[in-house]
């Protein structure tokens, strides 16, 4: 730079748009939750809004997170429904952080909503609530996107208003699946981690207790959804902790409590939703839906859930009331129905019925109105739960660990102690076929069982998991390998309509790895040239994604219809179905009845661009003929010249004369040569016609 004070400084240059990779332009932060940003952004090779979901940078490094973000792009990838969410791409995408290091950060493309969640839309409300029919329609609508999710044998695990969006024309759509699991992994996973998954508020009893789940915990989620919907607070409120033995032991009031003039139907039903034992609420989503489609209509709901009502109507006219009987209720329940089996989550409870230290449930103290506040839409899961038991169950773990340790100490160092099992490097064999990794394994000094399979995109056979997948180990244990089954079958999209390359682009986004090269052309008018008329396999059916996919375009073209012979209405009706166009012309003709199409300037089979104009000739009556009979011409005679005698012609034939001429008119004026000398003779008779000396009288 220089001193000069009039020296131009440049304006700093504008920052160039953000682009994942390569398709996607990220615009401007709509949302922010716990997790993650959500932008909207602009698909630039399809040319549509979509909203971008990015992780935050600061997690990305952490590698549950990362899971759980990966989870989410992968569980919604494979549904789709009209009150889910659509996914249409993942990624990740490499970010350079403050220090210059990189890191890849994951990021999710999903459609772009107008809208807002249930949490925002109750938060705006004056009640805190929706009304009853409103709510209804609502949460039959996520029952309708749960019912398609489980029979897919994904559960959410996550329902809560922040996961639930709105939209401007009403629709509902279920989002944010970040933590749901496939039912044949759930209970695995939950055992392994001993993390209690889920949103305190909305948590069920047995993934508090890190017991299986599947998709009756969904309903419970919903149960609590529809109770905050109706009454404007969840069924129980307090801290994580209190949440969730209140979830465990106690039976919640009646909705109608909070909320007067509710139907006496809907208490039913969300009461029979919230029931703590799986087996005792809906087993579905269809009977709940049912129940709250019958509820809107004024019909009858199900007998289970007027028996969850009365159980609680019951405890309350006996003078229990709903918060202090809450673990009488239970108990009767336990034992009408299991004998003197206990239920789970009645040890946590005292005589009263309630958990120890957590009060009556009533709001009669302050710190229990505080708990009334709406849980933060960015709330991060519950991860971690404690048992009255704790610290004995700790106590008895450190005694284990002692013991073996001593255990590993007498077997190293004692008088029959063992030479040391080295340790041997533990070769990586993932992609390898599973019989080069168990040759490789074994050669190493391992020991390798029979290997499991899992369904994956990897080539059927390859390995793609291995146990434990480097660093060393010892020399005869045992390394477990998972092998990739294939592909699961997945469901073809419809794609009519849509552009041949944007058809392609839409299968290779859902997996599918296998779509012929080159499509097939047919003629077909109803469908844009270039554009798709099917597939083979048809739009619905289940294959591997490895299975070919035929696409089938329209070629743009039509067949010339056969118009010889047709009356002209009917040949243009077929010239237009065709979505061709026409030029008529016409043709005088006695051979064809008018209006007939003689000929056609493209002939009949031909195969032509739609909309060419074809020129049709036809058929036109020739004038009507109209016979008038000849005319007669009667020639009436000359008149007799009078007596006087005939004036002497004078010397000079020039000379004017002031007297009349009797001579008879000529018959050609025109011609003074044909008149005839005078004669003092009389005049002859009539004179013939035939008379070559004489003409008659010109017809004035």
């Amino acid at each position: 730079m220089t001193d000069e004070p009039t020296s131009h400084v440049p304006p700093p240059s504008r920052e160039e748009p953000r682009v994942l990779g390569g398709r996607y332009e990220v615009g401007p932060l709509v949302g922010r939750g716990g997790m993650a940003d959500v932008h909207q952004g602009h698909d630039l090779r399809l040319g549509r809004t979509v909203a971008i979901k990015i992780l935050r940078t600061d997690l990305a490094r952490d590698s549950s997170f990362l899971s759980r973000f990966r989870r989410e792009a992968q569980s919604a990838a494979g549904l789709s429904h009209p009150s889910i969410v659509g996914v249409f791409d993942s990624g990740e995408q490499t970010v350079h952080e403050a220090g210059g290091a990189p890191v890849q950060v994951p990021y999710i493309v999903m459609e772009f909503l107008q809208g807002k969640t249930l949490r925002e839309l109750l938060n705006e409300s004056t009640t805190k609530t929706l009304e009853p029919d409103e709510a209804a329609r609502v949460t039959a609508a996520v029952l309708s996107a749960l019912e398609y999710a489980h029979d897919r044998g994904l559960v959410h695990r996550d329902i809560k208003p922040a996961n639930v969006m709105v939209t401007e024309s009403g629709a509902v759509k279920v989002m944010d699946f970040g933590i749901a699991r496939a039912l044949a992994d759930t209970a695995a996973t939950m055992t392994q981690t001993s993390a209690v998954m889920g949103t305190a508020r909305y948590l069920s009893p047995e993934q508090a207790q890190g017991m299986d789940v599947d998709g009756r915990s969904d309903l419970y989620s919903v149960g609590c959804l529809l109770y905050e919907l109706l009454t404007g607070r969840t069924p129980f409120q307090g801290d994580p902790v209190s949440l969730v033995y209140q979830h465990l032991g106690e039976v919640p009031k009646l909705p109608s409590t909070h909320a007067r003039h509710l139907p006496e139907a809907l208490d039913a039903i969300t009461l029979h939703a919230l029931e703590k034992q799986p087996e005792d609420r809906y087993q579905s989503a269809a009977e709940f839906r049912a129940d709250l489609n019958a509820a809107r209509a004024d019909e009858p709901i199900s007998d289970r859930a007027g028996r969850s009502l009365a159980m609680v109507t019951s405890s309350a006219a006996a003078g229990m009331g709903t918060g202090a009987g809450a673990g009488a209720t239970a108990a009767a329940r336990a034992v009408s129905e299991r004998g003197d089996q206990p239920r789970p989550y009645a040890d946590s409870a005292d005589d009263s019925g309630l958990v120890p230290g957590l009060g009556s449930g009533r709001g009669g103290d302050r710190s229990s109105r505080e708990d009334d506040r709406w849980e933060r839409t960015d709330e991060m899961p519950v991860r971690e739960r404690r048992h009255p038991g704790a610290a004995l169950l700790l106590g008895v773990l450190a005694l284990l660990a002692v013991a073996g340790v001593g255990w590993v100490l007498w077997q190293v160092l004692g008088p029959d102690a063992q030479e040391e099992v080295p340790l041997v490097p533990v070769t990586s064999t993932i992609s390898m076929t599973e019989a080069a990794a168990r040759t490789t394994l074994m050669a190493d000094g391992f020991v390798v069982p029979e290997a499991s399979s899992r369904n994956s995109s990897a080539e059927i056979g390859t390995v793609i998991e291995q146990d434990p997948n480097g660093g060393t180990a010892r020399e005869g244990s045992t390394v477990r390998l998972v092998v990739s089954a294939g592909p699961e079958a997945q469901e073809i999209p419809l794609l009519v309509g849509m552009e041949e390359q944007a058809a392609r682009d839409e299968l290779a986004r859902r997996g599918f790895t296998n779509v012929r090269a080159e499509a097939e052309e047919s003629d077909n008018t109803a469908v844009e040239k270039g554009h798709v008329i099917g597939t083979d396999p048809a739009a619905g059916e289940e294959i591997k994604p490895d299975d070919e996919i035929i696409l089938e375009v329209s070629s743009g073209k039509v067949e010339v219809p056969d118009l010889i012979g047709k009356d002209r209405d009917e040949a243009i009706t077929l010239l237009s179905d065709a979505r061709l166009r026409w030029r008529p012309e016409t043709r005088v003709t006695t051979e064809e009845e008018a209006d007939t199409v003689l000929e056609q300037s493209v002939d009949a089979g031909d195969r032509v661009d739609v909309g060419t104009r074809i020129t049709i000739v036809i058929a036109e009556a020739p004038p009507e003929t109209v016979w008038m009979p000849p005319e007669t011409i009667t020639i009436e005679p000359a008149p007799p010249p009078t007596t006087a005698p005939p004036e002497q012609p004078t010397d000079d034939p020039t000379e004017p004369t002031d007297e009349p001429t009797t001579d008879p008119p000529t018959t050609d004026p025109a011609d003074p040569t044909d008149t005839p000398a005078p004669t003092d003779d009389p005049p002859t008779d009539t004179p013939s016609p035939t008379d070559p000396g004489t003409d008659p009288p010109a017809d004035d």
